[in-house]
């Protein structure tokens, strides 16, 4: 059986096409956005580990300067940071899981249209 040419497709069938691409992009954004947290994850944790062994000075990054601060205070301030960034990371996982399945039936959609 001949496949259908791209302008032999119904105006259905090319909608869910532009919206399948529109999906893949979407996805592509969101697994962008896993990766920033992710990295950034890894770093606040690390900050939390290294925190975690010294009983000396802790300084802290506020724009370009470096000042002195209160390591009980900062380790908060660093766990608060690994909250917000685990939770942002399950929402980007559920984003993530709806895509699929949406984009799994449109794509079995698609291909029945092409039969």
């Amino acid at each position: 059986m001949p496949e259908k040419k791209i302008d032999q497709l119904s105006e259905k069938t090319q909608r869910q096409i532009q919206e399948l691409q529109s999906y893949e992009q979407i996805f592509q954004n969101l697994m962008m956005q896993k990766q920033a947290f992710q990295i950034e994850l890894n770093e606040t944790e690390l900050a939390i580990s290294e925190l975690a062994k010294t009983n000396e000075d802790v300084y802290k990054l506020i724009g370009s300067i470096m000042i002195k601060a209160s390591k009980k205070e900062t380790e908060a301030e660093l766990k608060k940071k690994k909250e917000l960034i685990d939770l942002r990371l399950k929402t980007i996982e559920k984003q993530e899981e709806e895509l699929g399945s949406e984009t799994e039936k449109l794509r079995k959609e698609i291909m029945e249209e092409l039969k």
